[in-house]
């Protein structure tokens, strides 16, 4: 499997959606996550920049993320449903990987 370099974060209440990124922009990760398995997920992750939409929960998994080394960085919500307005995107259909 290829080395997961940047994550793209959807949250939501209960299931959230992940997909990783190698270090070309390749999509080589795709997974859907409930609320109890997010920290164990990304605790058997290397150290990556995780991109997610800033909102009132984004502060915590930020929090949480990195203390476990992560890099995070919160985006704008109206960056990204400008993104998502552009390309027509569903949430497991991701859009092109934005530098961050």
């Amino acid at each position: 499997m290829k080395k997961i370099t940047t994550i793209g974060l959807d949250l939501a209440e209960n299931v959230f959606h992940v997909v990783g990124f190698d270090a070309r922009d390749k999509e080589v990760k795709k997974k859907m996550l409930k609320r109890s398995q997010m920290l164990k997920y990304f605790v058997q992750l290397p150290p990556c920049l995780i991109g997610m939409e800033a909102c009132a929960s984004a502060h915590y998994w930020a929090r949480e993320l990195e203390r476990q080394g992560h890099t995070v960085r919160l985006i704008p919500p109206s960056t990204s449903s400008r993104t998502y307005a552009a390309t027509r995107t569903t949430t497991m259909t991701p859009a092109p990987s934005p530098r961050l």
